[in-house]
């Protein structure tokens, strides 16, 4: 690519040709083109795996602090989980359908079933490797997990008193010979399977199943040391311990106890129920989740073979669905709220975030953006100029109303705060909140009543599609005419998250983009209404279309001998279509460089594209999670930062925005950190099947580790503000 003075990019209606076809409804469902796949692709649950593996690879790194390196195996294992809750059971229900059904499909969903389970378990063995070794080396820093047989006589009074104290209260055990045939156990969990074997030859066996009380009770209890060395064990450990007073009653000479879970489906099962509100829906649909079909089943592979198929058989567990035969341990997930202690070299050193060149506390952040557009970007730079701006809107006389979508949300989301504020110091507050964020369904419905109490309006969901977009409006006074400020985001409007995401968020007054964003909310309130964007693009509209448009302006530019090529940074890109046509412009010449965290389908090396098309994702202390895209149009580069991935739901069941930068300023920014990744040869690892997670090296003998050189650029853009 040239390096040249960056101009301010035209939106791409500006060189796209009017057409005269019959305008679709809004919600209609898209024309996918027919397009025959002429090149490979890797298969996207297959490249989720590979993704998923890349937090191994950091969970292996020696350049990554310890505790930090425990965390990554609890990201894992998290993300496995939701991995099998979603995508597994959707695979299971194809499974299940008839030949014929199953016919319409362009793969075997059975044949990629064990695929994925045989990958799973190569990682999960791997996964075993690295929490050994990580163990290990937690004890040259006197830092050690005990068993309940390693306890010294000391420790064993203090996890009596610790057991009677906190933990008795919170076991109820239930006996296997005298429950029901079917009893639900929830996902997200962990369960004791416990033999009580009797003394008698001929007794009778006693089996049961506990729950880990790991909502109430932290998963790793610190013991109390008098020395250097630092002692921590595992909830399940303290039960251990302790069991035979839990089953004091009965007369056994050996008492044990194994480890396991179940991971269900978490599709929803939404009701058509006109009689009832989305709301009673979802949550009736909630309920119905902890009772959905088991995916996953693991155990201690110690269990006795009679207490293995009791708990099968009582769990309705087939040998179709996932048995994996575990160590002692399950539920990783919990190492993310591993105790923080050990030296402080065990932790990443802080990067608390920067201030922004222009936010000052003391001036009006309306007064900034009324004289250029301003990026944030997260988390480099600090959330709170959003939780400032709401604040300033709230109490500033002159703001008539505020709009905002939400998605995710903090605990105590201070976001919340600043809307009930608002609406009590009598602004007109209405809010899309999403409650159909998988997993945070529940939390969602808490808000909106949380809200409906405060006065703010809330904008009904539209059925069979999500509201991903990242928009808030905020109308002001000013004179004689009513003046939009808008901020339009990558990620969620989340104080927790923006410390460890990366994202973009763009403040910005022009006219244009301000009246497009007053225009989804419009379509919001009015959901069969068509509209025209001037600046936004739009799903489920024409966000497909006009990103191929924008590709085959580079293939046309290219076969006139312009400047053509694209950087493109995604989480995903699934979308086959585009898929495809990514790959011909990469043939036709367009040099085309796609930073991919997660899921890619795209394989350069196989389809031989690998001198054009370079595919890479950046796996780091903070989650890469910004959608930017820059096309090189003939010299003259169009950006736009967007919520959406180029996947077919972004496409075609979300309603998303697409937002076009024109401040050059803004562009040399996202260009600069762009840039950086590019060189980045220290955490860029190469995405597709071939070679899959190698370590991407460069031309450069230095060392450049993205993100900490992004964290240095804003850093010295700071100190040149105050200079």
């Amino acid at each position: 690519m040239k390096s040249r003075q960056l101009k301010p990019a035209p939106t791409f209606t500006s060189i796209r040709k009017p057409s005269n076809k019959k305008r679709q409804s809004p919600f209609s469902p898209p024309k996918i083109l027919n397009m025959k796949p002429q090149y490979k692709y890797n298969n996207r649950e297959i490249s989720w795996l590979h993704f998923n593996e890349r937090l191994l690879q950091e969970a292996e790194d020696k350049q990554v602090p310890l505790l930090e390196r425990i965390n990554f195996l609890g990201i894992y294992s998290n993300n496995l989980d939701e991995f099998y809750r979603v995508r597994v059971a959707s695979l299971n229900r194809m499974r299940s359908l008839r030949p014929k059904d199953r016919a319409l499909f362009d793969f075997d969903p059975a044949r990629l079933l064990k695929k994925i389970n045989d990958l799973s378990n190569e990682h999960q063995e791997r996964f075993q490797n690295i929490y050994q070794k990580l163990i290990k080396a937690l004890e040259k820093h006197h830092i050690h997990i005990v068993n309940e047989k390693e306890l010294s006589e000391e420790q064993g009074r203090f996890v009596t008193e610790f057991f009677h104290k906190k933990v008795r209260n919170n076991l109820f055990p239930v006996m296997l010979d005298q429950s029901p045939l079917e009893f639900p156990l929830k996902d997200k969990s962990i369960y004791l399977g416990i033999m009580m074997q009797p003394a008698e030859k001929h007794g009778k066996t006693v089996m049961a199943l506990m729950k880990i009380p790991v909502s109430k009770i932290p998963r790793f209890i610190v013991l109390p040391s008098t020395d250097k060395r630092q002692t921590i064990i595992f909830l399940d450990d303290v039960i251990r311990y302790k069991l035979r007073d839990v089953f004091s009653v009965y007369e056994f000479e050996t008492i044990a106890a194994y480890t396991f879970k179940i991971t269900r489906d978490a599709e929803l099962d939404i009701d058509s129920d006109a009689s009832k509100s989305f709301l009673e829906i979802m949550a009736e649909s909630l309920k119905k989740r902890s009772q959905g079909n088991p995916v996953r089943f693991v155990y201690d592979r110690e269990m006795p073979e009679s207490l293995l198929k009791t708990l099968t058989r009582k769990l309705h567990i087939s040998r179709q669905d996932t048995i994996v035969a575990g160590g002692r341990y399950h539920n990783f997930k919990d190492l993310l709220n591993f105790p923080p202690i050990g030296p402080p070299g065990l932790r990443y050193s802080p990067l608390p975030p920067l201030p922004h060149p222009v936010l000052h506390q003391k001036r009006s952040i309306f007064s900034v953006i009324r004289e250029k557009d301003v990026m944030l970007h997260f988390p480099y730079q600090s959330f709170r100029y959003i939780i400032d701006l709401l604040r300033e809107a709230s109490i500033d006389p002159n703001v008539r109303s505020i709009r905002m979508t939400l998605y995710r949300l903090a605990k105590d989301s201070n976001i919340i705060n600043a809307l009930i504020n608002a609406a009590r110091n009598g602004k007109s507050v209405t809010v899309f909140m999403e409650v159909q964020a998988r997993f945070d369904e529940e939390a969602n419905i808490q808000y909106i009543e949380m809200l409906q109490e405060e006065g703010v309006r809330i904008i009904r969901a539209i059925p069979g599609f999500k509201v991903h977009a990242k928009l808030l409006l905020i109308r002001r006074k000013e004179g004689a005419k009513s003046v939009y400020y808008a901020n339009l985001a990558t990620g969620n409007f989340n104080e927790s998250t923006a410390e460890i995401y990366a994202d973009d968020s763009l403040l910005t007054c022009n006219t244009m983009i301000c009246e497009d964003v007053r225009k989804v909310f419009e379509l919001f309130e009015a959901n069969y209404k068509q509209h025209k964007f001037s600046s936004l693009i739009v799903s489920p509209f024409k966000m497909r279309d006009t990103f191929i448009k924008l590709l085959k302006n580079e293939i046309r530019n290219k076969k006139e001998g312009k400047e053509a090529w694209a950087v493109i940074k995604l989480n995903n890109i699934t979308d086959m279509q585009i898929a495809e046509t990514v790959y011909r412009a990469a043939e036709a010449g367009v040099k085309i460089t796609m930073i991919v965290r997660g899921t890619s389908v795209l394989v350069p090396k196989v389809n031989k594209l690998g001198h054009n098309l370079s595919v890479f994702g950046v796996i780091d202390r903070f989650l890469e999670h910004s959608r930017v895209f820059v096309f090189a149009n003939d010299g003259n580069p169009l950006f736009y930062i967007s919520s959406a991935d180029w996947m077919g739901r972004n496409f075609d069941n979300r309603i998303e925005t697409a937002i076009p930068i024109y401040d050059p300023g803004i562009q040399a920014e996202l260009m600069s950190m762009l840039e950086i990744q590019m060189a980045d040869n220290c955490k860029a690892r190469l995405v597709g099947l071939i070679n899959a997670n190698t370590y991407r090296s460069t031309q450069n003998k230095k060392k450049i580790r993205s993100q900490y050189e992004i964290y240095k650029l804003f850093s010295e853009k700071q100190i040149e503000s105050q200079a």
